[in-house]
């Protein structure tokens, strides 16, 4: 294995890694800062980002890793970053021929899921809205978007109707909240419960707005409850969201296990990493607790067991779950204990426990031992016991 001793070799590799924010590559925009070669193949490469946003931030991490790795002679690529200055920033915008950068909408949002199911029916929307203030209820900042373009629900499910969002003096649209979730659906935008007749780049335009016109603020979780199929939405958020994560929601039924599994095979297509698997409508539980198997036992865990994911809950199908949906008002916020409201809950903290907070290190300080003066000796403390 030759060793890799230029510099210029390194950066033709990395042409092929794009801001997609900008659409150009980072060698083009001068954002490659430093790049350092070891005698035994490490590469360190260090990139200058617009903004420290997260979504952004692990695109390049995974990007920049594999695309050095792949030249002969590397045997392992170190990515560090650090933030254009005013100075950098103003050079850059100057050879873009642009007055503003982007200014990162999801920089302040640690972790975004996509919520897909590849077909209709199976209770998604009816499910995000739930997750969503299952994770409120948890202590965590959460926001969901209404990514169902042509059958938007979220909006009546938290009882927000048609009413429009307002725009910040920074030309922001800011999202409306109900029950602490802050919320973003095209139905904030289009006469109460009108079609929206769009094709693919009409789709990409709001959806690119709703990503990075809208203020999202700091959040803990972003939830994007897609249309069903595995078509322009789908892909243009692949493409705008790099670093999200997708579950996947299914029935037991052997029938909803098998288009969910060409969801899973459209993530894997477009880099989206799979989170986990959500069985919903498990069984249907009565009011005096007798349950039913409707749609058969076994698939969410079958499928989670062929993808190698975990099954994240089994949600049962009750008749509170529907009517609050229709009602506007989340069912675990209604009633937690309900065997529905249970199940979300425990998907939530299965969530929670998939991006585990960093907790700082305490420095260790060393405390000195004072020494015991020499010619003091020091005699055994207690009482003698007998010699027998």
């Amino acid at each position: 294995m030759g060793q890799v001793t230029d510099r210029d070799q390194i950066l033709k590799a990395l042409e092929v890694v794009i801001d997609p924010e900008l659409h150009r590559s980072i060698v083009e925009l001068d954002m490659v800062r430093s790049i350092e070669i070891s005698p035994n193949g490490v590469v360190d490469v260090t990139v200058s980002l617009t903004t420290p946003g997260c979504p952004i931030k692990g695109h390049f991490q995974s990007a920049v890793a594999e695309a050095v790795t792949a030249l002969e002679g590397v045997t392992h690529a170190n990515v560090y970053f650090d933030v254009l200055t005013d100075t950098q920033k103003a050079a850059l915008q100057q050879k873009l021929g642009r007055g503003s950068l982007p200014a990162g909408a999801l920089a302040q949002v640690a972790n975004v899921l996509c919520i897909g199911s590849g077909k209709g029916g199976v209770g998604k929307s009816t499910l995000t809205a739930n997750l969503a203030a299952a994770l409120t209820a948890e202590g965590k900042r959460v926001g969901v978007l209404d990514a169902d373009v042509w059958g938007y629900s979220i909006p009546r499910m938290y009882g927000l109707g048609a009413t429009r969002p307002p725009v910040s003096a920074e030309r922001k649209i800011i999202p409306l909240e109900s029950h602490g979730v802050k919320v973003m659906s095209i139905g904030f935008f289009v006469e109460e419960d009108a079609a929206v007749v769009w094709r693919g780049p009409m789709l990409h335009k709001a959806l690119t707005q709703f990503l990075q016109d809208v203020d999202w603020g700091a959040l803990d979780y972003l939830l994007v409850d897609l249309p069903p199929g595995t078509g322009d939405v789908s892909m243009t958020l692949a493409q705008l969201l790099p670093q999200a994560k997708f579950l996947i929601v299914t029935t037991p039924q052997q029938t909803a296990q098998k288009v969910a599994r060409r969801s899973a095979h459209m993530a894997h297509k477009v880099d989206l990493e799979i989170g986990g698997v959500i069985e919903n409508m498990s069984s249907f539980t009565t009011p005096s607790g007798e349950r039913f198997t409707i749609f058969g036992e076994g698939g969410g865990n079958e499928l989670a067991e062929e993808l190698d994911v975990p099954l994240l809950g089994k949600v049962p199908l009750t008749m509170p779950l529907r009517e609050q949906a229709d009602g506007g008002v989340p069912l675990v916020i209604v009633d937690p204990d309900d065997p529905a409201s249970q199940a979300i809950r425990q998907v939530a903290r299965g969530i929670i426990a998939m991006s585990p907070v960093a907790l700082p290190v305490l420095p260790l300080v060393e405390v000195a031992v004072a020494a015991a003066p020499q010619e003091e000796t020091r005699k055994p403390v207690g009482m003698s016991l007998p010699m027998a």
